[in-house]
């Protein structure tokens, strides 16, 4: 796998992958960014949610629960210190279905975390990842 990182101007960057895709990425106004696009520490949140994500809807489905919904709050404390790290994330799952099993939604959480993320399990070697969920009907 790889990418690229362009910088534009300022503090603004364009990162490229390999499967062409492009973001913006960009540093807070505080320190000359112009807020064009998300910051790099956001960036790898959000990799942690979708990667985790993915794999709870594919086991969901493989379950066959009838998913019609998954979204992942995340919410995260970083170190007051440079290199201000993440020390504690936490992922909140709200799944949407009808009739879904709770604990085929903790099973499918528990196996992203434990085994098929990536992300997840290349985080949690320094940051304290913690998982809980909700089931809503519909």
């Amino acid at each position: 796998m790889k990418a690229r990182i362009k910088w534009l101007d300022g503090i603004s960057f364009r990162g490229e992958t390999e499967s062409g895709h492009s973001v913006s990425i960009d540093g807070a106004p505080d320190i000359g960014g112009k807020n064009l696009g998300p910051r790099p520490m956001e960036l790898i949140l959000l990799g942690l949610g979708g990667c985790s994500s993915i794999d709870v809807i594919l086991i969901l489905q493989k379950s066959r629960q009838q998913v019609a919904d998954c979204v992942v709050e995340i919410d995260s404390t970083r170190a007051s210190e440079d290199p201000k790290v993440f020390t504690d994330i936490h992922l909140h799952f709200i799944v949407t279905g009808k009739n879904l099993n709770p604990q085929q939604v903790e099973r499918a959480i528990n196996l992203s975390a434990e085994k098929y993320c990536s992300a997840s399990i290349m985080l949690r070697s320094t940051v304290n990842i913690t998982h809980d969920f909700e089931i809503i009907e519909g």
